[in-house]
């Protein structure tokens, strides 16, 4: 089963889809920015930092992690390992996806979109039926389609999201 919604804001579709191992939250966003540059924003320190967190450290490898800092101290932070990485343009995450410390899977795929840029697709899950499973999914699919929007502006209009962080 899919359920497929356009964003009235954006171009951002969003998906659910029902699968064996559970629900999967799909997010895909056109970027009018060269694919290498997009695929930065989730690999590299600078480009994580241009959009997500305040502060990043990166170990770009499959095995190593991505250290997402919240502050400028990096007191606050949230470490997710890199589970898969393709220099073409995919990398999978660990990522908490419910309040039981779930891990799921983040994966990100960057593919060059000729006239338009590139196109990004997110893919979080898998989540379970159950309520708290099912709320997280709502939560993370707000907060993604928020993020996808920020990344969006951080590279179509050069907003430096830096200096404008409410955290």
């Amino acid at each position: 089963m899919t359920n497929r919604v356009r964003a009235l804001a954006g171009i951002i579709v969003m998906m659910i889809r029902e699968e064996p191992d559970g629900y999967w939250l799909e997010l895909e966003e056109t970027i009018a920015s060269h694919y290498e540059e997009v695929f930065a924003c989730f690999t590299t320190e600078g480009g994580l930092t241009r959009w997500y967190p305040v502060a990043a450290k990166v170990d770009l490898q499959p095995g190593g992690s991505i250290v997402l800092c919240w502050d400028e101290n990096c007191t606050r932070t949230l470490t997710v390992n890199i589970l898969e990485y393709d220099a073409g343009g995919s990398i999978t995450w660990s990522w908490p996806i419910d309040r039981t410390e779930t891990e799921g899977r983040l994966i990100w795929t960057v593919t060059p979109a000729v006239e338009d840029g590139a196109k990004v697709k997110l893919r979080l899950g898998p989540f379970t039926s159950d309520r708290e499973s099912l709320l997280a999914l709502a939560a993370e699919a707000a907060s993604w389609r928020w993020q996808l929007c920020n990344l969006r502006t951080a590279l179509e209009v050069k907003h430096d999201m830096r200096k404008v962080r409410p955290l």
